[in-house]
């Protein structure tokens, strides 16, 4: 069947079974908005800056378990996107992002609009494509989605010249992708799973390190499993919260910079630890030779490149993280020498140890009568939802305060952007995700600064109808960059005071939304209840301590036990 490179654009959309894309129109890519009008199946978000297209499609493929999509045209609006792409990529969040380009005669001449967005790209995605040839078109396509897919997933970038949508393509039956240098390993190794197993049966002092991958592969209930089983203690990173249910006893919540002081005591005294699916970051190591000191360690990655990269591991597992877990699962139940009551005795002495730090030093804050803790609002927001939500964030105390007290019991229900910390992430991708499940309560838990980087979106979230609601947590501050000039730079707080900012409950009227305010903590939980019956986009002011800090907090270059404390 031959049609033009428009038709079968769209027709390769349908076939991967596309639902939502998100993007931006302009003259390169002025078909395949025409052939976009046609289709029945796909719905177009147009959003109001290609960088939130990017972190919609992002959050959207995170909360379906697939992979997002996103439509920009070329020059600004494909560099706008760059952003957004290396946020995925430092995620590994399934995406594929197509640019328009000028046509290929005009390619290198410094055209209108023309800019070498794969090149510029390179660094960022799994894998980038420029189409020369129309007769590569429908093949590409159908390439990218399968890289974006499978093995560690990632952001892949189509570059369309606008005479290869133009031209008489092909469209032939799919057929199986098969590439000959690219072959993820999904099934562990049946030795390496012996070796681990072993080790884990003799520990006394055990620690499962959970990360992203864990959601990725869907291993949430294989993780747990394998946790119960042989009652294991749970940490997890910020890109993992949800991995495993936060509010059961074995969790010990996150690790690393802000992460919890028993989960970062239990690291550094575990005599094994099972990383799954995550990368000791460098937020979650502090110093590296200070990092799990005494244990044997076990890292189970798909990404044979992130094993023993920042960390030695003793023992290598390269494959998919639901797959090893499977494996591990079942060695358990038919291994003759494994006894449940025997593993729980065996580790009652470590339990009760984190029992007693923990109750050293909870995670908690100190109250004021007549000020709004930040930390109040986002148990407030977990209560009235009863941990149901889905939650996006902005970058930085407002991200940390998330993560530390809205305890996750399910995985694609925490969107934030880990790896690159963009700020700005949050709100698009609370569009995004509303979008991915019209049903569910999405808040975006946000910074008075962060929200500002893409203010813009309200107008998209008003004309799709998205009742997402922003709780800015409004210290008139940049506050986490604040924080550090108050602990390192002797209080000299260079260009981090928002002294202008904008009435926001003005602000979302000015966009036909919603706003409510709140100054005083008997005020936090009226708001919330009302934006929460409030079928219309809200941003709800919370005026916050102005001073107040992320605690645990591990300082740059310190190890995991130098926490500064509350």
């Amino acid at each position: 069947m031959k049609m033009k490179g428009a038709q079968a654009f769209v027709k390769c959309l349908e076939e991967q079974g596309v639902e939502v894309i998100f993007g931006f129109p302009g003259g390169a890519v002025i078909d395949l908005y025409d052939e976009l009008m046609r289709t029945k199946t796909i719905k177009h978000v147009l959003v109001r800056h290609e960088q939130a297209a990017i972190h919609a499609a992002d959050a959207y493929g995170r909360v379906k378990g697939d992979v997002g999509v996103a439509l920009v045209t070329s020059g600004p609006g494909a560099t706008n996107t760059v952003t957004g792409i290396a946020s995925a990529y430092c995620d590994s969040i399934p995406m594929v992002v197509f640019t328009g380009q000028v046509p290929t005669m005009l390619i290198g001449n410094d055209a209108f609009q023309e800019v070498d967005i794969v090149g510029i790209t390179r660094p960022v995605t799994k894998h980038n494509y420029l189409v020369k040839n129309a007769e590569d078109l429908v093949p590409t396509i159908r390439e990218a989605f399968h890289l974006a897919r499978t093995g560690r997933p990632g952001p892949v970038l189509v570059d369309l010249p606008k005479d290869v949508v133009n031209a008489m393509v092909k469209f032939e039956e799919a057929e199986p992708i098969r590439m000959r240098t690219y072959r993820p390993t999904y099934e562990p190794h049946p030795g390496q799973i012996e070796k681990a197993c072993q080790a884990i049966l003799k520990a006394a002092r055990p620690v499962l390190y959970a990360g992203g991958g864990v959601i990725h592969s869907n291993a949430n209930e294989e993780l747990t499993e394998l946790a119960k089983k042989l009652d294991i203690p749970v940490t997890m990173t910020l890109m993992g919260l949800g991995g495993f249910p936060g509010t059961d006893p074995l969790s010990m919540g996150m690790l690393g910079m802000h992460g919890t002081y028993f989960a970062n005591m239990a690291v550094a005294n575990c005599d094994v630890l099972i990383a799954v699916g995550a990368r000791f970051d460098d937020r979650v190591t502090g110093r590296i030779d200070a990092f799990a000191p005494h244990a044997k360690i076990i890292h189970i990655d798909i990404d044979p490149s992130s094993i023993s990269k920042n960390v030695k591991v003793d023992i290598p597992i390269v494959a998919d993280c639901k797959h090893a877990l499977t494996a591990m699962n079942a060695w358990f139940d038919r291994a003759k020498e494994f006894d449940k009551k025997q593993a729980k005795e065996q580790h009652k002495a470590w339990h009760k140890q984190i029992a007693e730090w923990r109750k050293k030093h909870p995670l908690g804050y100190v109250e004021e009568k007549n000020v709004i803790k930040p930390q109040f609002v986002v148990q407030k927001l977990h209560e009235l939802t009863k941990g149901e939500a889905i939650i996006s964030t902005e970058v930085g105390q407002n991200q940390m305060w998330a993560a530390q007290f809205y305890h996750f019991n399910k995985p694609r229900a925490f969107l934030t952007s880990g790896g690159l910390g963009v700020m700005g992430y949050g709100f698009p991708a609370a569009i995004g995700a509303q979008m991915a499940a019209p049903d569910r309560i999405v808040i975006d838990v946000a910074g008075d600064g962060s929200i500002q980087m893409n203010i813009q979106e309200l107008a998209t979230a008003r004309q799709y109808g998205c009742p997402v609601k922003i709780a800015i947590l409004n210290n008139n501050y940049l506050g986490m960059v604040r924080q550090w000039q108050e602990l390192f730079y002797d209080k000299r707080y260079s260009h981090t005071t928002l002294d202008v900012a904008p009435d926001f409950v003005a602000l979302a009227k000015a966009y036909g939304a919603v706003g409510l305010r709140a100054t005083k903590p008997s005020e936090v939980e009226p708001v919330i209840k009302e934006a929460l019956k409030t079928k219309n986009t809200v941003i709800m002011d919370f005026v916050i301590s102005r001073e107040e800090g992320v605690y645990p907090m591990v300082p740059a270059g310190k190890a995991t036990t130098e926490m500064l404390l509350v």
